[in-house]
């Protein structure tokens, strides 16, 4: 909740209205994990809170370490009444880099969009997490205090579980949560239609576009979403908004040897994006089973960077991280947990 939320409920209640503030700042300062923790409350108004609410935080039930430092958590979720999920997990990912400190959140179990290349997408969808679900992996995370980047780009389709997902964001956003500038967030998305009008409405946070080929044909054989909402029409709504000084336009490119890779797949990003302010993400592919597609290797990676940086277009070649515990781009699921769990 936020602390306007909280400031309502205490209400309810029969509370004053500042004992919200109170527990807001006993939640997202202090990141407490039970309503007797917080001291300042009367006995009597925490016993009243603690009848019908807890604070909801879950700890991680296993962690996965890389030879790079990144750690892959699974997480419980509890899921809403109408889409129960008090079984399955979530996984998440923390990535330390230098004086940085990035954490990739998922947003759904499993996912809708079926992506050719994405081990997500294979698993299915099995439910939306909500916004306490996706909270969770912030507030209960071990290296919190680290934090200085969050990124929707874990488990799910952000735009698919929307309310949450704003909810989330002005959570972390509001003075009285955890005051954070929105420049720290960044949002991902396939490209929804009117979902991803509205989360540009409504955020000031930075927004990922999955491209992955400037080409519709092309796009609809790696990523059944272009059928809905194709490239071309999500450029066209991204130029409507201002990206020139606090917000960021990015487009996430994962390269396939011989497939996207060519100068003239570089000609065509050149030519789709033009006018726009945005940087391409140049991502490796990493594989999958059952899925035939060749990676590509870095002398082809860094000659589209080259020709798209010196044709106006800001690129980079992403690192990659935590491939050998199957954090890195792609990589994410929690179907054989779910097996092993059932049987």
């Amino acid at each position: 909740m936020t602390a306007t939320e909280l400031k309502d409920l205490c209400r309810s209640l029969g509370m004053p209205a500042f004992t919200g503030g109170q527990i807001a700042k006993w939640m997202y300062d202090k990141h407490v994990t039970d309503i007797d923790e917080m001291t300042n409350l009367s006995k009597q108004n925490r016993e009243r809170l603690s009848a019908e609410y807890c604070v909801g935080a879950m700890a991680p039930i296993d962690c996965q370490r890389s030879q790079d430092g990144t750690a892959k958590y699974l997480f419980p979720v509890r899921g809403r009444e109408t889409s129960p999920l008090s079984s399955k997990m979530v996984e998440t990912v923390f990535i330390p880099d230098g004086d940085r400190g990035t954490l990739c959140v998922s947003c759904q179990v499993g996912c809708k969009m079926n992506c050719l290349f994405c081990q997500t997408g294979k698993q299915g969808w099995e439910g939306n997490l909500s916004s306490a679900d996706i909270l969770n992996q912030i507030y209960s995370l071990p290296e919190r205090e680290q934090l200085t980047n969050i990124v929707f780009m874990g488990q799910g389709e952000p735009m698919d579980n929307l309310d949450a997902v704003l909810h989330v964001t002005r959570l972390l956003t509001d003075k009285d949560g955890y005051a954070w500038s929105p420049k720290r967030i960044t949002v991902s998305s396939v490209g929804v239609p009117t979902k991803l009008k509205r989360f540009l409405d409504e955020s000031d946070c930075h927004v990922a576009i999955s491209m992955h080929s400037p080409l519709h044909e092309q796009r609809l054989s790696l990523m059944p979403a272009e059928r809905a909402m194709p490239i071309a029409d999500t450029v066209e709504l991204l130029r409507q908004y201002d990206f020139s000084h606090q917000r960021r336009c990015s487009f996430e490119y994962i390269c396939f040897g011989g497939l996207n890779d060519s100068l003239a797949h570089g000609r065509e990003i050149v030519k789709l994006v033009r006018g726009l302010e945005c940087r391409i993400n140049l991502i490796r592919f990493h594989r999958i089973p059952d899925v035939d597609l060749p990676g590509s290797d870095e002398q082809r990676m860094t000659e589209l960077r080259d020709y798209l940086t010196q044709h106006g277009v800001f690129a980079t070649i992403r690192a990659s991280r935590g491939q050998d515990i199957f954090a890195a781009c792609g990589l994410l699921t929690t179907a054989k947990r779910h097996e092993q769990e059932s049987s």
